[in-house]
C-alpha cells in the first residue's frame, strides 16, 4: 500500500514537472509568439500610470517585440493587466521568452534605484538633462521648478547661485522619485558636504559657500593638474585681496558660450557680462561650471604664497609658470604666445 502510494506521488511530481516545462511553450504556441525579437541586450523604461496598450506600444517601439495585440492577448491570458503594470528599469536580455519578460513585468522586476552622476555641468540645463538622465522626471519639469524665483529662495540662493546646489557626485535614487523629492535629496547632500569644518574654512578665507564653488570653476577650467588646483587658487585670492581683476580667461569663454575656443584674443575681453572678469572686479556671479570636491577642497586649502600671475607652460604638460612680478609674466607669456603660434594655434 505504501508502495503504490509513493508511486503516485512520483507520477503526480511527474505529470507536475513536465507542465511546468511545457506549459509556457504550449501557451505562447498557441499565441504565436514565443522569444522577444531584440538582438542585444535592452534597457526598457515604464513610466508610472502605464497602460497595458502604452506598454505594448514601447516594446514594439523599442523592438522588443514584433506582435503587439498577439502580446497584448498573451500578456492578459497571463493576468497582466493596467493595474498590474510596475513602473520602474527593466534589463531585457536577448533571446528572453515572453514568458520571463510577462514574469518580470507582473513581479515588478525592474530596478527601482538607479544611479545618477554630477559632473561637467555648465548651465541649469546641463545639471537637469544630467540629473534626469535615468529617473522619471523629465529634465524639462526639472529645470523649470529650478528656475522658480520660490525654488531658489526656499534654499537660499538665487538664479545664478542655485547651480552652486549640486555637489558633484554619484548619488543613488529611486527611479520614480519626484522632482520635489530629488532637489531635496540635493540640498540634503549639500549640507552634508558643507559640514561645520568647511563652513569655518570657508569663513576663514573670506568667501561664502557659493563664491567658493564659483571661484572653484574657474581654478578648474584653468588647471586639471589637482595637484596644482591649490596654487592657482592662492593666485586668485591674492588678486582678490589686492581689488585686482581676475582676468581669468575661462570667465570669457563661459560669457561667450563658445566653448571651442583655445586661445582668447583681445576681441574676446569686449563682451559685455558679468562674467567678464576682465571688466569687472570680484568673483562672476555664479560658477561657470561644475567643480569637482576635490576642486572645491583645493580652494578652502589654498597655498599661501606672492604669486600673482600665472601662464600656461610651453611644453603640453597641462602645468603653469607662476610670476610675482609683471615682467616676470610678461616673460612667461611670450614663451607661451610663441609657443601657439609655433603649434598653429589660434
Amino acid at each position: 500500500m505504501k508502495k503504490t502510494r509513493l508511486f503516485f506521488y512520483l507520477i503526480i511530481l511527474s505529470m507536475l514537472g513536465v507542465g511546468y516545462y511545457f506549459y509556457p511553450k504550449i501557451e505562447q504556441y498557441l499565441y504565436g509568439i514565443n522569444e522577444v525579437k531584440n538582438h542585444k541586450n535592452v534597457e526598457f523604461y515604464i513610466p508610472t500610470g502605464s497602460t497595458l496598450d502604452a506598454l505594448c506600444d514601447s516594446l514594439f517601439a523599442n523592438n522588443v517585440i514584433d506582435k503587439p495585440l498577439k502580446f497584448k492577448k498573451y500578456a492578459e491570458f497571463r493576468n497582466l493587466k493596467n493595474r498590474t503594470v510596475e513602473p520602474g528599469k527593466y534589463n531585457i536580455a536577448v533571446k528572453s521568452t515572453l514568458h520571463e519578460l510577462v514574469n518580470d513585468l507582473r513581479k515588478g522586476n525592474g530596478e527601482k534605484e538607479v544611479r545618477i552622476t554630477l559632473n561637467n555641468t555648465r548651465t541649469l540645463e546641463d545639471i537637469a538633462n544630467k540629473i534626469t538622465e535615468n529617473i522619471e522626471v523629465s529634465s524639462y519639469d526639472f529645470l523649470k521648478l529650478l528656475n522658480k524665483r520660490e525654488t531658489q529662495t526656499k534654499y537660499g540662493f538665487d538664479s545664478e547661485t542655485i547651480r552652486t546646489l549640486f555637489i558633484p557626485n554619484t548619488y543613488n535614487v529611486w527611479w520614480d522619485v519626484s522632482k520635489e523629492e530629488l532637489l531635496s535629496r540635493m540640498a540634503k547632500e549639500y549640507k552634508r558636504f558643507w559640514n561645520a569644518e568647511r563652513i569655518a574654512k570657508a569663513k576663514q578665507v573670506g568667501l561664502s559657500q557659493s563664491e567658493v564653488s564659483t571661484l572653484a570653476s574657474i581654478v578648474y577650467s584653468e588647471t586639471k593638474k589637482a595637484d596644482e588646483a591649490p596654487k592657482v587658487a592662492g593666485v586668485y585670492m591674492n588678486r582678490l585681496k589686492k581689488g585686482m581683476l581676475l582676468q581669468a580667461d575661462p570667465t570669457l569663454v563661459y560669457a561667450l558660450g563658445d566653448y571651442s575656443i583655445r586661445r582668447v584674443l583681445n576681441k574676446h575681453k569686449e563682451i559685455v557680462s558679468p562674467y567678464n572678469t576682465y571688466k569687472n572686479t570680484g568673483l562672476p556671479p555664479g560658477p561657470i561650471i561644475t567643480p569637482p570636491i576635490s576642486y572645491l577642497d583645493a580652494v578652502l586649502n589654498y597655498s599661501k604664497h606672492d604669486y600673482i600671475f600665472f601662464c600656461a607652460k610651453p611644453d603640453y604638460s597641462g602645468y603653469h609658470a607662476f610670476a610675482k612680478t609683471n615682467a616676470q609674466h610678461n616673460a612667461n607669456a611670450r614663451k607661451y604666445y610663441a609657443f601657439l603660434n609655433k603649434e598653429g594655434i589660434r
